[in-house]
Order: C-alpha cells, then sequence, then structure tokens
C-alpha cells in the first residue's frame, strides 16, 4: 500500500514540477493544436495552445514505475500497450505539427498500427500472465469461455477504449480527470487481487493524470494530444485484461462507451434518416452547444465518471466477497 501511495504522489509531484519547463520548451517549438472545423466557435481561441503534452503524463508515470514496480508480467502487459499506443498517437501528433492541420494519422492506419501491438500484449497476457480466455460477469455463476475470439474481443476492448478517450479530449481536464478516476479504481481493484505491481502502473498513470490536471484544467496551458489519450484508453483497457475485468470496464469506464456511443448513434442516425440526434458529438459538445458553461460540463462529467468508477469497484469488492463466502 505504501508503495502504491507514493507511486501516486511521485507521479503527480513530477508532472506538476516539470509540467512549466515541459510546456516552454513546447511553445519554442511552436507545437500547438491545430483545432478541428467541427467543433463549436468557442473553440476557435485554444488554436496553438501547447499539446502533446501526453509526454509529461507518460514520463511522470514512468519514473515511478521503475522505482517501485518489480515489472512482472501483467505489469508489462499493460505498460507494452500504454507505451506503445503513446508511441502511436505521438506519430499521429508530430504528423497533424509537420502539416499543420487538425489530422495526423488516417483511422484506418491507427488500427493496423494496434493490431499487432495488442496480438503481442495479448498473447503475453495469456502465455505468462495468468489471464485466460474466459470473461467474468460480476454475481453470474460461471464465466463464459471465448477461446481464439479473445483475441478480436480484446483488439475491440483496448482499440475501442483507446479512441473513445481520445473522443472525450475536447475540453480542458476533461479526459485526464476522468481517466484518473477510472483507473484509480483499477488501482484499487489490483490491490485487492494481490497484484502490487499492476497496481503500481495504474496509480503512476493516476498520479501523473493529477499532476498534469494541474496545466490543463480550464482555461488548459497543454493540451495531452493523441500521445496521452490513446495511451492512458489503451492502458485502462489494458488494466481489463490484465485483472480479468473486461465487462466491469464498461461500467467502470463508462463515461467513455457514453462518448463513444453519442458519436456511433450520430453517424448511424445521419446516415439512415438524415437525423441528428445530438446538435453535435461526441455529447459534450452538444451539452456545449445546449448552453452550458466548458466548466459545467467537465465538473459534472468528472461527478458521473466518479459514480461509475465507485460502482465498479464497488461491484467488484461485492462479487468477489460473496464468491468467497460461498466457497
Amino acid at each position: 500500500m505504501i508503495k502504491i501511495l507514493s507511486a501516486t504522489l511521485v507521479a503527480t509531484v513530477i508532472a506538476v514540477l516539470f509540467g512549466p519547463r515541459y510546456i516552454r520548451w513546447l511553445q519554442s517549438r511552436g507545437i500547438g493544436q491545430n483545432i478541428r472545423e467541427l467543433t463549436p466557435e468557442a473553440h476557435s481561441s485554444k488554436q496553438g495552445t501547447p499539446t502533446m503534452g501526453g509526454l509529461l503524463i507518460l514520463g511522470a508515470a514512468l519514473v515511478p514505475y521503475l522505482i517501485f514496480a518489480g515489472k512482472n508480467v501483467p505489469s508489462l502487459v499493460v505498460f507494452i500497450l500504454a507505451f506503445g499506443s503513446g508511441g502511436i498517437g505521438l506519430a499521429d501528433d508530430l504528423i497533424k505539427q509537420r502539416r499543420r492541420r487538425s489530422l495526423g494519422l488516417n483511422a484506418k492506419v491507427k488500427l493496423l498500427l494496434q493490431v499487432p501491438l495488442v496480438m503481442i500484449a495479448v498473447f503475453i497476457a495469456l502465455r505468462f500472465g495468468g489471464v485466460d480466455t474466459r470473461l467474468t460477469v460480476p454475481f453470474a455463476k460461471g464465466s463464459l469461455a471465448i477461446g481464439g475470439f479473445y483475441y478480436v474481443f480484446a483488439f475491440l476492448l483496448i482499440a475501442g477504449f483507446s479512441n473513445a478517450v481520445n473522443l472525450t479530449d475536447g475540453l480542458d481536464g476533461l479526459a485526464a480527470g476522468t481517466v484518473a478516476v477510472a483507473l484509480f479504481a483499477c488501482a484499487g481493484i489490483a490491490f485487492l487481487r494481490g497484484e502490487a505491481d499492476l497496481a503500481i502502473l495504474a496509480a503512476c498513470l493516476t498520479g501523473a493524470c493529477v499532476g498534469f490536471l494541474w496545466y490543463n484544467s480550464h482555461p488548459a496551458a497543454v493540451f495531452m494530444g493523441d500521445t496521452g489519450s490513446l495511451a492512458l484508453g489503451a492502458g485502462l483497457a489494458g488494466m481489463a485484461v490484465a485483472t480479468q475485468t473486461e465487462i466491469l470496464v464498461l461500467l467502470i469506464g463508462g463515461l467513455f462507451v457514453i462518448e463513444a456511443l453519442s458519436v456511433m448513434i450520430q453517424v448511424v442516425s445521419f446516415r439512415l434518416y438524415r437525423k441528428r440526434v445530438f446538435l453535435m458529438t461526441p455529447i459534450h459538445h452538444h451539452f456545449e452547444l445546449k448552453g452550458w458553461s466548458e466548466t459545467k460540463i467537465i465538473v459534472r462529467f468528472w461527478i458521473i465518471a466518479a459514480l461509475l468508477a465507485a460502482s465498479g469497484f464497488t461491484l467488484y469488492y461485492l462479487s468477489n466477497q460473496i464468491g468467497v463466502r460461498g466457497r
């Protein structure tokens, strides 16, 4: 427990202390955000805000992980997914900067790059990390064995969450704050399972997100970019794979599911009926156009994310307690 708390604190302090220097470095090289056209007009003022803050998050998480964790197989699986996806996001961000536009890697290219990364990580998890191909549903008797289809399922889960967090990263501090509470719940689950190294890694990422929020809160001085959002989403889903909570993470990270579903609903509705369900997606933009202030949306989404993460953690704890008594 002391190592977990220490890792959280160290990651937070590193992000806070090195934040100003890193932001100045980004500014000196003209690395700024290019705002997409399909966003509310109020976002035009954010044009040029330093981006690629995901490197600060990953760097702040890496140091305490190397210091406090023993680097067992489950934590290495999550490490590979998070930092590997961060590398894909970094390539995307660099292309955006070079071309001075809001679009980087093609969506299909991103997915293709994620395929070998996920396959390697899942193979390691199944072969050496104690993970099996059964899906567990809280309070349900038995589990669902899906065999080799687990690779496909894991890819959809990991790629889905990495892109869902990317979609959520549209308001100052929204993604960092919501990911932090979800990862905190995952750290708690790993601790209950006796997976100390896994809990430490989740704590490192949580602390790094909290420290990053010091500069990413409204009005943001830096954005995380795809480097951060893809890494954090993959890390969250990776925690679910490593702790065998693949179904439960849909509740723990429920806010990201909502954000992604809003986009899917909008696309399907428009293609089939030529009608929009929301004023704009992802759904946080819908509330912006409804007249909610950015701060109100962010705080309320943080609250929803915290409630969902707490509910997921509680379900895991209660289902385990019942299981123990049943034996």
